[in-house]
């Protein structure tokens, strides 16, 4: 199959909220305490939220910057390609890539909600998470249904209002949620806690996925702080093993029989090896370890629960009957500094050669349909969702990098490797500016 003939639907971008998102969502009562963006003295925009500010943190919107300008200083909006922020232009830049359709995670509020959770007056919290949600629904997705799979944020707190959340963004038409990928970094219980079953009830009942985004638990890891950064970057999307092993050990897949988890960003190249290591482990220790996973091995367990997927993951493709064929699909991380837009078709088919047309096509698209019960098909015929077919549409799209002035680079030195501590001191320098 030719680049120009996919038809691509990533599982895995990100919104930069718009400053207005709230004012149509949130009860009048709220709206005095609703976030709101603040513009410093330092010249950056930042979200502020009951005292404390949250900005939007270079790395995760720099798409379309030249790379030698990549940092993670935080950035005001009109820094940002306005796709980051304006779903008109999104769609256009999705056109210009040859993208279908997109899931987008949140940004300020965190990857499932932790600013909300943080928050002391949960009646608050609650108000600004279900607004946050219909806005992402409703306003960001709802502008473009053929375009976006809805995701929703949890009410992380109260596994019943999460429940009750499932049920509800459910009859909106959103089957994802998101969650963490270590809820006891967050100080709530593990995965291998029966707390969250009315969760994973409520998803099973809903046919709801459940997402999780790597560091959705304890953010950027560093094995150092004189590391190079480059560390951070490389094992980013394969920290989230360590989640994928306590969901397959756990009990949640087997009590709940329907459950889909979606591995988010976490690449698909390491899986076959560890779902050979997870076999190894069951025939050579269940018998004292009293697992029973009932006439199956781990990785048939695995491949009928989790989602998998990647963005440019070459071993993972040329391995992907170890990885399950049916599990994987493909992401953009748009506007993120991992993204491949907007050259996505043709990154990606440098790993697609040889593979057959009716593979290709599960990878690309047919598996995040059925998984996130997509049908972008039902509003928009199938030969004008093919890359080309997109492209055409948004011809005069500028792609072109555009220079962003006014970042300042974590380490002066041109010969010394970016190490995660400058990173770390940006980042607190930056936030040392008090917002006016």
């Amino acid at each position: 199959m030719k680049a120009d003939d996919y038809i691509l639907v990533s599982v895995d971008d990100h919104v930069v909220e718009p400053a207005d998102m709230f004012e149509q969502n949130l009860p009048v009562q709220w709206k005095s305490r609703a976030p709101r963006i603040v513009h410093k003295k330092d010249g950056t925009d930042v979200w502020t939220f009951e005292g404390a500010q949250i900005p939007n943190i270079g790395l995760n919107a720099v798409v379309g910057r030249p790379p030698e300008e990549y940092g993670v200083e935080p950035t005001s909006f009109d820094q940002l390609r306005p796709g980051c922020y304006d779903v008109h232009e999104r769609v256009r830049d999705m056109n210009a890539n040859g993208v279908l359709a997109s899931m987008c995670f949140a940004s300020y509020p965190g990857f499932c909600g932790q600013l909300f959770a943080r928050q002391e007056d949960k009646k608050l919290a609650g108000a600004m998470l279900r607004a946050y949600n219909d806005w992402h629904i409703d306003s960001w997705c709802g502008a473009y249904p053929e375009r976006f799979i809805p995701l929703a944020l949890p009410p992380l707190w109260d596994v019943d209002l999460m429940a009750e959340e499932v049920r509800r963004v459910a009859r909106k038409g959103c089957h994802a949620i998101s969650f963490t990928d270590g809820p006891q970094n967050l100080g709530y219980p593990s995965l291998h806690s029966p707390h969250w079953d009315p969760f994973w009830k409520a998803c099973c009942d809903q046919g709801t996925v459940v997402c999780i985004h790597i560091g959705s638990s304890t953010g950027m890891q560093f094995t150092s702080l004189d590391s190079p950064v480059d560390v951070m970057i490389t094992v980013s999307p394969m920290s989230i093993v360590g989640c994928a092993a306590d969901l397959l050990w756990s009990h949640v897949l087997r009590k709940f029989p329907a459950i889909k988890f979606a591995l988010s960003e976490g690449g698909i190249g390491w899986i076959p090896y560890f779902l050979e290591r997870a076999d190894y482990v069951y025939r050579h220790h269940h018998r004292w370890t009293h697992q029973n996973f009932g006439g199956k091995l781990p990785s048939d367990v695995f491949r009928e629960h989790m989602i998998t997927c990647f963005i440019d993951d070459a071993i993972g493709i040329k391995n992907r009957h170890d990885v399950g064929i049916d599990t994987i699909t493909w992401e953009c991380d748009y506007p993120h500094s991992d993204t491949t837009w907007p050259r996505a078709p043709e990154i990606l088919a440098r790993s697609m050669e040889g593979v057959p047309d009716e593979e290709v096509a599960k990878i690309t698209h047919e598996n995040a349909m059925r998984h996130f019960r997509f049908d972008p098909f039902s509003r928009r015929p199938k030969q004008k969702c093919t890359a080309a077919a997109l492209r055409a549409e948004s011809p005069d799209a500028d792609v072109s990098e555009r220079s962003v002035k006014g970042g300042k680079p974590p380490s002066e030195d041109p010969d010394r490797p970016i190490t995660s501590e400058d990173i770390t001191r940006q980042l607190a320098s930056a936030l040392q500016s008090p917002a006016e």
